[in-house]
């Protein structure tokens, strides 16, 4: 990095090189970042808060949902990188603090030397090249340090949410709603506008010993039983994400004026709470957190060559090109929120399948070598309404990272990397990961564990030895679509300890084992400060997960571990062993009875 003390701003110019710049570091770019990073490229993370995770972080405090609609779907709950994240935290975390989040991401991207991360930055422009419309490099403004930064790069993506980057290297975009007729979708309205979903401004409680009073400011709203009358007031420790407003403004340009008002909306509801005589079972409740920044759920969209609608997510649409899914209703707000009172706070449309997300929504049509993952993919505003939850968001993260990685290592351009062998090669990279991709399953030549015979010391019906080596990393049982065979696909042992082995039709170098073992996606597993949604989960292991296991090459113990409670382990060898065979004994889970293990696979 060369540093200057020459500006126009008074400030010291930075000139950086790098593989892939990422503008925004929530739950899309968090991941971006690590899957690139974790690939080899080397990445500029550059996040314009102090923390990363954006609306999931302890600034916003709003929980990371996803296909699995709040455990309603078992299964359908994401794997790869924000299953790693979840599950790191429900061990480390169990008492739910936000700031023990915001440190986790940290640790995770600081621990990757590929990633230099630039917090409390913000992109303030781009010089594209006029001939080709490609990005050479970003600009940004660190004014903390009054440090400004040039980062040239060779493949850049946007997870800023309000699509920054995109307007500033002139990328095609969209914002607000499309007419009916445009991509004739029913729950469109009947003519375009400019309006979008709104924004929130959550609270979290505290029970107390004694009363607690409440004396709201004289500039709060003031509500009536009336006004919420399709809002209902469960509980007090976390609310409310219906205190939504903005969506009949402009997200961006009227931010200011629409946090006020949310905070107008937050408190004024806090003090309806407590002071109306609704509640009096609130007494003892006092306010302990309120949001500073509004969670923000649309501004502008990025346009791809292709455009995710209604038809696509309604209908369990899989693509060619697929790299990640989705699941979450249609869920659609009315976009003046809380003002809207005679309207329920949502209309969900539930969807039947899952559908897959391609390439083609995650780069841009006009830049060609600008990426984007999160809330502002290529989607209409009714299937954006399901792509925007932030695990999905965070598998498009993954995707767009591992994708970013491929290019680089490979010299070739995004179109190349959608199709053909450059295509399924970036399929198998993800599947290898643990992302899932509907319908598409593992076919990795270089994996040697297909051509081995599977032998175990004991097996449950239905759960054979076998399945370990049928490349679908999940129990296809629940609300997949048409091409799930409603199976389980894992192999589970009769009792403990118990062991399982591949045997290999001659020796080989051994030098990687991929394990992968159940944690528990029957059940939904977030961080919430929802008591009634922490209720339904397990925050800790998750008892499925194998605790205590060894593996064997040869009859030669390669690995011991002790205290597991990830989903996907990757043993690289010290040294290579030559054998053909490869067996691994497990003694002890961290909750179940008998062992669940679903795939091996061998390198």
């Amino acid at each position: 990095m060369k540093t200057s003390h020459l500006s126009s701003l008074h400030c010291r110019v930075h000139s950086m090189r790098t593989d892939f710049v990422i503008v925004g570091g929530g739950m899309a770019g968090t991941c971006a970042a690590l899957a690139a990073a974790r690939h080899g490229a080397k990445v500029v993370l550059v996040q314009d808060r102090s923390m990363l995770g954006g609306n999931a972080s302890s600034e916003v405090k709003m929980h990371i949902v996803g296909a699995d609609c709040h455990g309603q779907h078992p299964g359908l709950r994401e794997s790869g990188l924000i299953e790693e994240l979840r599950l790191e935290d429900a061990v480390r975390n169990p008492h739910r603090s936000y700031s023990q989040w915001d440190l986790l991401l940290y640790e995770k991207v600081k621990a990757e030397p590929n990633i230099t991360l630039l917090l409390d930055t913000t992109c303030i422009g781009c010089e594209v090249d006029p001939h080709t419309r490609a990005i050479r490099s970003v600009r940004a403004l660190r004014n903390s340090t009054e440090d400004l930064f040039e980062i040239e790069g060779t493949f850049f993506a946007d997870c800023s949410g309000d699509s920054r980057l995109g307007l500033e290297a002139g990328a095609d975009f969209r914002h607000g709603r499309e007419g009916r007729d445009e991509y004739t979708e029913s729950l469109a309205p009947e003519k375009a506008d400019g309006q979008t979903l709104g924004s929130s401004i959550l609270l979290t409680g505290r029970r107390h010993e004694t009363p607690q009073p409440f004396r709201a400011p004289n500039w709060v709203r003031k509500f009536t039983k009336d006004d919420l009358k399709h809002r209902p007031i469960y509980s007090f420790e976390y609310g409310y994400w219906w205190f939504e407003w903005g969506g009949q403004h402009d997200t961006i340009r009227d931010n200011e004026m629409i946090r006020h008002e949310l905070l107008r909306i937050a408190l004024g509801i806090w003090d309806y709470v407590k002071n109306s005589g609704h509640h009096p079972d609130s007494a003892n409740w006092a306010l302990d957190w309120v949001g500073s920044i509004p969670g923000k759920r649309e501004s502008r969209r990025l346009l791809g060559p292709h455009v995710l609608t209604q038809r696509d997510v309604q209908e369990g649409r899989l693509f060619a090109d697929a790299v990640a899914y989705g699941g979450w209703a249609i869920d659609l707000h009315p976009p003046s929120g809380v003002d809207a009172k005679d309207e329920p706070p949502y209309t969900p449309t539930h969807l039947e399948r899952v559908y897959s997300i391609p390439l083609r929504c995650l780069h841009s049509r006009n830049v060609p070598n600008l990426l984007f993952a999160g809330r502002n993919i290529s989607a209409s505003h009714v299937a954006f309404a399901s792509t925007r939850v932030m695990a999905t968001c965070s598998l498009m993260g993954q995707a767009i990272g591992t994708a970013a990685a491929l290019g680089v290592a490979k010299g070739i351009s995004l179109l190349a990397l959608g199709q053909g062998e450059d295509l399924r090669e970036l399929q198998e990279v993800l599947l290898k990961d643990d992302a899932f991709i509907p319908a598409i399953w593992r076919t990795d030549p270089l994996d040697l564990a297909p051509r081995a015979k599977v032998f175990a010391s004991s097996e449950r019906e239905g759960y054979e030895g076998a399945l370990v080596l049928d490349g679908k990393t999940r129990d296809l049982v629940g609300q997949f679509g048409e091409w799930a065979d409603q199976r389980p696909h894992h192999w589970r042992s009769q009792g403990l300890p118990a062991w399982i082995e591949l045997k290999l039709p001659a020796p080989a170098e051994i030098h990687e084992i991929h394990l992968t073992f159940d944690t528990g996606f029957s059940r939904e597993l977030m961080l919430t400060p929802s008591d009634h949604i922490t209720k339904k989960m397990i925050r800790g292991p998750q008892p499925e997960t194998v605790q205590t296991y060894r593996v064997y090459v040869g009859g030669e113990v390669a690995v011991e571990e002790s205290d597991n409670y990830q989903r996907k382990r990757v043993h690289r060898l010290a040294r290579a062993i030559t054998s053909n065979s490869v067996k691994i004994e497990i003694l002890a889970t961290h909750g179940v009875p008998d062992a669940h293990l679903f795939e091996i696979r061998l390198y």
